[in-house]
């Protein structure tokens, strides 16, 4: 009886190959033929779940996405204060551990090769900032920011605060190691939150 591959995890597993490959060899060496060795694949098997090399690193860089919505969903199903679930969801944006790391280390790789090539146009670049635009604008609807503040200067200033985090955390670890990214978090919230609404260390883990 023929073994029944699951479709969903095959393609997850060469994915997760791309990255390791990508991590390794550049995005130079992010070739089919190198994939294909890496997840134990034939050229010939690989091309049946992808077409092509840039239907591939989509895919892969998909998957990055998804696992970060994935770990952002299991943050609002907790019951917590909406500032630090606000910081809580903030983090999972970061490179904080080994997981989110790789996936940091790969994005970037991705982000720097494609940034040209109108064909990868369906990657999310800016999704990042629009979280930032749904963070500060739910904060002050509920009530959480100062009074005065430029709520479009605060979606730029949070934004540059999280990329500039992600960039640092990735490339000087030993400096800023999780428990300096969350204080520095914690700093920037704390200095547009209202007076009862400040955050309070330590943060408590999720």
């Amino acid at each position: 009886m023929p073994k029944i591959v699951d479709v969903a995890e095959r393609k997850k597993a060469i994915a997760e190959a791309t990255w390791r490959v990508i991590l390794e060899k550049g995005m130079e060496g992010a070739t089919v033929r190198n994939i294909a060795k890496e997840a134990g694949l034939s050229l010939g098997a690989l091309r049946h779940y992808f077409s092509n090399q840039d239907e591939l690193l989509v895919y892969a860089m998909d998957l990055v996405t998804e696992n970060v919505n994935k770990r952002i969903e299991e943050v609002l199903k907790k019951s917590m204060p909406l500032q630090e679930q606000v910081l809580h969801v903030l983090l999972q944006a970061l490179p904080v551990d080994q997981q989110s790391m790789l996936e940091m280390e790969v994005w970037f790789a991705y982000i720097a090769a494609v940034k040209h090539k109108k064909e990868q146009a369906n990657v999310p670049f800016n999704a990042l900032f629009s979280g930032m635009e749904k963070t500060i604008y739910g904060l002050s609807e509920y009530g959480f920011l100062k009074e005065g503040l430029n709520l479009d200067l605060e979606v730029e200033r949070l934004y540059a605060a999280v990329d500039g985090l992600a960039i640092h955390a990735l490339f000087e670890r030993e400096r800023l190691d999780r428990d300096r990214v969350i204080r520095t978090l914690v700093y920037h919230l704390n200095s547009i939150l209202k007076d009862e609404a400040v955050l309070k260390l330590p943060i408590s883990d999720m």
